[in-house]
Protein backbone atom coordinates (compact mmCIF):
# COMPACT_ATOMS: atom_id res chain seq x y z
CA UNK A 1 0.00 0.00 0.00
CA UNK A 2 1.35 3.56 -0.97
CA UNK A 3 2.08 5.75 1.75
CA UNK A 4 0.79 9.49 0.31
CA UNK A 5 0.45 11.18 3.20
CA UNK A 6 1.47 11.69 6.63
CA UNK A 7 -1.92 10.15 8.16
CA UNK A 8 -0.94 7.17 6.40
CA UNK A 9 2.09 6.79 7.33
CA UNK A 10 1.30 7.09 11.25
CA UNK A 11 -1.15 4.36 10.04
CA UNK A 12 1.76 2.09 8.84
CA UNK A 13 3.76 2.98 11.77
CA UNK A 14 1.07 1.94 14.78
CA UNK A 15 -1.63 1.20 12.70
CA UNK A 16 -5.35 2.93 13.80
CA UNK A 17 -3.79 4.90 16.88
CA UNK A 18 -1.20 6.21 15.08
CA UNK A 19 -3.19 7.74 12.28
CA UNK A 20 -5.74 9.32 14.53
CA UNK A 21 -2.55 10.94 16.84
CA UNK A 22 -1.05 12.62 13.33
CA UNK A 23 -4.61 13.08 12.07
CA UNK A 24 -5.42 15.06 15.54
CA UNK A 25 -1.88 16.99 15.92
CA UNK A 26 -2.55 17.95 12.32
CA UNK A 27 -5.46 19.38 12.91
CA UNK A 28 -5.00 21.32 16.00
CA UNK A 29 -1.67 22.83 14.42
CA UNK A 30 -3.72 23.87 11.75
CA UNK A 31 -6.80 25.22 13.60
CA UNK A 32 -3.97 26.73 15.78
CA UNK A 33 -2.64 28.78 13.08
CA UNK A 34 -5.46 30.08 11.03
CA UNK A 35 -7.01 31.22 14.17
CA UNK A 36 -4.06 33.20 14.91
CA UNK A 37 -4.42 34.81 11.23
CA UNK A 38 -7.67 35.90 11.74
CA UNK A 39 -6.88 37.59 14.92
CA UNK A 40 -4.34 39.10 13.15
CA UNK A 41 -7.19 40.05 10.65
CA UNK A 42 -9.38 41.15 13.75
CA UNK A 43 -6.55 44.01 15.23
CA UNK A 44 -4.99 44.80 12.20
CA UNK A 45 -7.65 45.73 10.09
CA UNK A 46 -9.13 48.25 12.29
CA UNK A 47 -6.19 50.18 12.42
CA UNK A 48 -5.39 50.14 9.07
CA UNK A 49 -9.33 51.19 8.00
CA UNK A 50 -9.06 54.14 10.64
CA UNK A 51 -5.82 55.31 9.31
CA UNK A 52 -7.26 56.46 5.72
CA UNK A 53 -10.16 58.01 7.81
CA UNK A 54 -10.07 61.75 7.95
CA UNK A 55 -11.48 62.15 11.06
CA UNK A 56 -12.61 60.09 14.05
CA UNK A 57 -14.96 57.49 13.55
CA UNK A 58 -14.15 55.42 17.05
CA UNK A 59 -17.54 53.08 17.51
CA UNK A 60 -18.50 52.49 14.03
CA UNK A 61 -19.29 48.95 12.70
CA UNK A 62 -16.57 48.96 9.79
CA UNK A 63 -13.57 49.67 12.60
CA UNK A 64 -15.56 46.98 14.99
CA UNK A 65 -12.73 43.97 14.91
CA UNK A 66 -15.35 41.70 15.39
CA UNK A 67 -17.82 42.63 12.65
CA UNK A 68 -15.19 43.15 10.26
CA UNK A 69 -13.89 39.10 10.70
CA UNK A 70 -16.88 37.51 10.60
CA UNK A 71 -17.79 39.48 7.12
CA UNK A 72 -14.72 38.38 5.93
CA UNK A 73 -14.87 35.03 7.13
CA UNK A 74 -18.51 34.65 5.48
CA UNK A 75 -17.30 36.63 2.32
CA UNK A 76 -13.84 35.66 1.46
CA UNK A 77 -12.72 32.54 3.95
CA UNK A 78 -15.45 30.54 3.64
CA UNK A 79 -15.73 30.37 -0.22
CA UNK A 80 -12.18 29.52 -1.10
CA UNK A 81 -12.14 26.97 2.08
CA UNK A 82 -15.21 25.34 0.11
CA UNK A 83 -12.85 24.59 -3.22
CA UNK A 84 -12.83 20.71 -3.44
CA UNK A 85 -9.48 20.98 -4.97
CA UNK A 86 -6.10 23.29 -3.50
CA UNK A 87 -4.66 23.59 -7.16
CA UNK A 88 -6.48 27.03 -7.79
CA UNK A 89 -4.91 28.64 -4.16
CA UNK A 90 -1.60 28.61 -5.86
CA UNK A 91 -2.57 31.65 -7.30
CA UNK A 92 -3.34 33.65 -4.09
CA UNK A 93 -0.66 31.59 -2.30
CA UNK A 94 2.00 33.42 -4.98
CA UNK A 95 0.53 36.71 -4.27
CA UNK A 96 0.90 36.18 -0.48
CA UNK A 97 4.77 35.52 -0.67
CA UNK A 98 5.52 38.54 -3.16
CA UNK A 99 3.34 40.40 -0.01
CA UNK A 100 5.16 39.08 2.57
CA UNK A 101 8.48 40.04 0.78
CA UNK A 102 7.22 43.62 0.48
CA UNK A 103 6.92 43.49 4.46
CA UNK A 104 10.21 42.53 4.82
CA UNK A 105 11.47 44.47 3.08
CA UNK A 106 9.38 47.87 4.59
CA UNK A 107 10.87 46.16 8.30
CA UNK A 108 13.86 46.63 6.82
CA UNK A 109 13.57 50.29 5.39
CA UNK A 110 12.03 51.40 8.74
CA UNK A 111 14.93 50.18 11.26
CA UNK A 112 16.14 53.57 10.53
CA UNK A 113 12.73 55.66 10.95
CA UNK A 114 12.51 54.74 13.98
CA UNK A 115 14.47 56.08 17.29
CA UNK A 116 16.01 54.10 20.12
CA UNK A 117 15.18 53.85 22.80
CA UNK A 118 10.92 53.70 21.62
CA UNK A 119 9.35 54.73 24.34
CA UNK A 120 6.10 56.69 23.61
CA UNK A 121 4.25 58.96 25.42
CA UNK A 122 0.77 58.02 25.60
CA UNK A 123 -1.17 60.81 26.41
CA UNK A 124 0.69 63.08 24.55
CA UNK A 125 1.74 60.78 21.63
CA UNK A 126 5.08 62.11 21.33
CA UNK A 127 8.73 60.57 21.62
CA UNK A 128 10.52 60.83 24.49
CA UNK A 129 14.65 59.73 24.00
CA UNK A 130 16.33 59.12 27.14
CA UNK A 131 20.00 58.05 28.36
CA UNK A 132 19.23 54.35 28.73
CA UNK A 133 21.65 53.28 25.46
CA UNK A 134 21.33 49.54 27.13
CA UNK A 135 17.93 48.61 25.44
CA UNK A 136 19.08 49.69 21.89
CA UNK A 137 22.11 46.87 22.50
CA UNK A 138 20.63 43.72 20.54
CA UNK A 139 20.92 40.84 22.52
CA UNK A 140 22.32 37.50 20.89
CA UNK A 141 19.74 35.05 22.80
CA UNK A 142 16.83 35.83 24.40
CA UNK A 143 14.92 33.12 26.07
CA UNK A 144 11.53 32.94 26.23
CA UNK A 145 7.86 31.38 24.59
CA UNK A 146 8.28 33.18 21.38
CA UNK A 147 11.80 32.02 21.46
CA UNK A 148 1.40 15.04 -8.76
CA UNK A 149 4.84 15.52 -9.51
CA UNK A 150 8.16 13.51 -9.49
CA UNK A 151 9.24 12.81 -5.92
CA UNK A 152 12.49 14.88 -6.63
CA UNK A 153 10.62 17.96 -7.93
CA UNK A 154 8.50 17.96 -4.74
CA UNK A 155 11.55 18.05 -2.45
CA UNK A 156 13.10 20.96 -4.20
CA UNK A 157 10.00 22.70 -3.95
CA UNK A 158 9.89 21.76 -0.61
CA UNK A 159 13.27 23.01 0.10
CA UNK A 160 13.05 26.20 -1.85
CA UNK A 161 9.42 27.14 -0.26
CA UNK A 162 11.25 26.53 3.32
CA UNK A 163 14.38 28.44 2.33
CA UNK A 164 12.47 31.50 1.12
CA UNK A 165 9.87 31.59 4.01
CA UNK A 166 12.71 31.39 6.60
CA UNK A 167 14.78 34.28 5.13
CA UNK A 168 11.90 36.36 4.92
CA UNK A 169 10.47 35.93 8.03
CA UNK A 170 14.32 35.97 9.50
CA UNK A 171 14.83 39.09 8.04
CA UNK A 172 11.29 40.29 9.60
CA UNK A 173 12.08 39.61 12.66
CA UNK A 174 15.86 40.55 13.04
CA UNK A 175 15.02 44.14 11.75
CA UNK A 176 12.15 44.52 13.88
CA UNK A 177 13.57 43.25 17.18
CA UNK A 178 16.58 45.77 15.70
CA UNK A 179 14.05 48.41 15.40
CA UNK A 180 12.17 48.43 18.78
CA UNK A 181 14.60 45.97 20.77
CA UNK A 182 12.59 45.01 23.95
CA UNK A 183 9.72 47.09 23.34
CA UNK A 184 8.64 44.84 20.04
CA UNK A 185 5.58 43.89 19.96
CA UNK A 186 4.14 40.07 20.00
CA UNK A 187 2.53 41.59 16.53
CA UNK A 188 5.29 43.76 14.60
CA UNK A 189 3.12 46.05 12.82
CA UNK A 190 1.20 47.44 16.04
CA UNK A 191 4.87 48.78 17.02
CA UNK A 192 4.84 50.97 13.39
CA UNK A 193 1.27 52.48 14.76
CA UNK A 194 2.30 53.88 17.30
CA UNK A 195 5.88 55.45 16.61
CA UNK A 196 4.89 56.02 12.66
CA UNK A 197 1.26 56.40 12.20
CA UNK A 198 -0.17 57.56 9.01
CA UNK A 199 3.18 56.71 7.32
CA UNK A 200 2.51 56.26 3.33
CA UNK A 201 4.45 53.04 3.29
CA UNK A 202 3.61 50.97 6.58
CA UNK A 203 0.06 51.50 5.76
CA UNK A 204 0.40 50.38 2.24
CA UNK A 205 2.15 47.06 3.76
CA UNK A 206 -0.26 46.92 6.06
CA UNK A 207 -2.71 45.86 3.44
CA UNK A 208 -0.45 44.02 1.79
CA UNK A 209 0.02 41.57 5.05
CA UNK A 210 -3.33 41.46 5.96
CA UNK A 211 -4.58 40.20 2.63
CA UNK A 212 -1.72 38.17 2.56
CA UNK A 213 -2.89 36.57 5.60
CA UNK A 214 -6.61 36.59 4.00
CA UNK A 215 -5.08 34.43 1.76
CA UNK A 216 -3.37 32.15 4.02
CA UNK A 217 -6.32 31.20 6.01
CA UNK A 218 -7.90 28.99 3.26
CA UNK A 219 -4.78 27.03 2.08
CA UNK A 220 -4.05 25.71 5.42
CA UNK A 221 -7.66 24.56 6.05
CA UNK A 222 -7.35 22.03 3.43
CA UNK A 223 -4.76 19.64 5.64
CA UNK A 224 -6.55 20.24 8.42
CA UNK A 225 -9.96 19.34 6.97
CA UNK A 226 -7.95 16.15 4.90
CA UNK A 227 -6.93 14.95 8.05
CA UNK A 228 -10.23 15.49 9.79
CA UNK A 229 -12.46 13.85 6.70
CA UNK A 230 -9.62 10.66 7.14
CA UNK A 231 -9.87 10.58 10.86
CA UNK A 232 -14.37 10.64 10.59
CA UNK A 233 -14.97 9.25 7.49
CA UNK A 234 -11.90 7.92 5.50
CA UNK A 235 -13.94 4.50 4.33
CA UNK A 236 -16.90 7.21 2.82
CA UNK A 237 -16.89 8.63 -1.02
CA UNK A 238 -16.62 11.78 -1.43
CA UNK A 239 -20.09 13.56 -0.26
CA UNK A 240 -20.48 17.59 -0.58
CA UNK A 241 -22.84 17.13 2.69
CA UNK A 242 -19.73 16.33 4.99
CA UNK A 243 -17.59 18.48 2.60
CA UNK A 244 -19.46 21.37 3.22
CA UNK A 245 -20.34 20.52 6.71
CA UNK A 246 -16.86 19.72 7.91
CA UNK A 247 -15.50 23.43 6.13
CA UNK A 248 -18.29 25.12 8.33
CA UNK A 249 -17.26 23.71 11.47
CA UNK A 250 -13.72 24.39 11.26
CA UNK A 251 -14.78 27.73 10.30
CA UNK A 252 -16.74 28.39 13.45
CA UNK A 253 -14.00 27.22 15.63
CA UNK A 254 -11.03 29.23 14.12
CA UNK A 255 -13.60 32.31 13.85
CA UNK A 256 -14.49 32.02 17.76
CA UNK A 257 -10.74 31.43 19.30
CA UNK A 258 -9.63 34.41 17.54
CA UNK A 259 -12.89 36.60 18.67
CA UNK A 260 -12.22 35.31 22.14
CA UNK A 261 -8.09 34.39 22.68
CA UNK A 262 -6.44 37.93 23.83
CA UNK A 263 -3.27 37.37 22.23
CA UNK A 264 -1.44 35.82 19.12
CA UNK A 265 1.22 34.64 21.41
CA UNK A 266 -1.24 32.20 23.80
CA UNK A 267 -2.24 30.43 20.45
CA UNK A 268 1.02 30.71 18.85
CA UNK A 269 2.99 29.56 22.02
CA UNK A 270 1.35 26.72 22.64
CA UNK A 271 0.60 25.59 19.15
CA UNK A 272 4.71 25.64 18.53
CA UNK A 273 5.63 23.96 21.57
CA UNK A 274 3.36 21.23 21.33
CA UNK A 275 2.04 20.06 17.54
CA UNK A 276 4.45 21.54 15.49
CA UNK A 277 7.36 20.08 17.11
CA UNK A 278 5.60 16.60 17.09
CA UNK A 279 5.00 16.98 13.61
CA UNK A 280 9.35 18.58 12.50
CA UNK A 281 10.63 16.82 15.38
CA UNK A 282 9.25 13.44 17.38
CA UNK A 283 7.13 11.56 14.98
CA UNK A 284 9.71 11.93 11.90
CA UNK A 285 12.39 10.43 14.62
CA UNK A 286 9.71 7.84 15.76
CA UNK A 287 8.15 6.59 12.69
CA UNK A 288 12.29 6.27 11.16
CA UNK A 289 13.16 3.70 14.85
CA UNK A 290 10.03 1.98 14.26
CA UNK A 291 10.23 1.16 10.66
CA UNK A 292 13.55 1.44 10.10
CA UNK A 293 15.27 -2.31 9.60
CA UNK A 294 18.65 -0.68 10.30
CA UNK A 295 20.72 -1.55 13.10
CA UNK A 296 19.78 0.15 16.21
CA UNK A 297 23.69 2.05 16.18
CA UNK A 298 23.66 2.98 12.57
CA UNK A 299 24.09 6.47 11.78
CA UNK A 300 20.91 6.88 10.44
CA UNK A 301 19.17 5.56 13.53
CA UNK A 302 21.15 7.39 15.73
CA UNK A 303 20.24 11.04 14.17
CA UNK A 304 16.40 9.78 14.29
CA UNK A 305 16.63 8.85 17.84
CA UNK A 306 18.30 12.34 18.31
CA UNK A 307 15.76 14.23 16.69
CA UNK A 308 13.05 12.49 18.82
CA UNK A 309 15.00 13.46 22.10
CA UNK A 310 15.62 17.04 20.70
CA UNK A 311 12.14 17.77 19.85
CA UNK A 312 10.81 16.26 23.45
CA UNK A 313 12.89 18.71 24.94
CA UNK A 314 12.45 21.59 22.73
CA UNK A 315 8.93 21.12 23.22
CA UNK A 316 8.78 20.21 27.16
CA UNK A 317 10.91 23.22 27.66
CA UNK A 318 8.57 25.35 26.17
CA UNK A 319 5.71 24.70 27.17
CA UNK A 320 7.07 24.99 30.47
CA UNK A 321 8.29 28.62 29.98
CA UNK A 322 4.60 29.73 28.55
CA UNK A 323 3.06 28.38 31.77
CA UNK A 324 5.80 29.54 33.91
CA UNK A 325 5.35 33.02 31.96
CA UNK A 326 1.65 32.95 32.46
CA UNK A 327 1.59 32.18 35.85
CA UNK A 328 3.49 35.31 36.92
CA UNK A 329 1.06 37.65 34.94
Amino acid sequence: MPVTSYEDLGLFAFGLPGKVVVAGTIIIQNIGAMSSYLLIIKTELPAAISEFLPSDHSGSWYLDGQVLLIIICVGIVFPLSLLPKIGFLGYTSSLSFFFMVFFALVVVIKKWAVPCPVTLNCINAVFQISNATDDCKPKLFHFSKEVVPSKKRMQNVTNTAIALSFLVYFVSALFGYLTFYDKVESELLQGYSKYLPHDVIVMAVKLCILFAVLLTVPLIHFPARKALMMMLFSNYPFSWIRHSLTTVALNVIIIVLAIYVPDIRNVFGVVGASTSTCLIFVFPGLFYLKLSREDFLSWKKLGALSLLITGTVLGSFSLVLIIFDWVNK
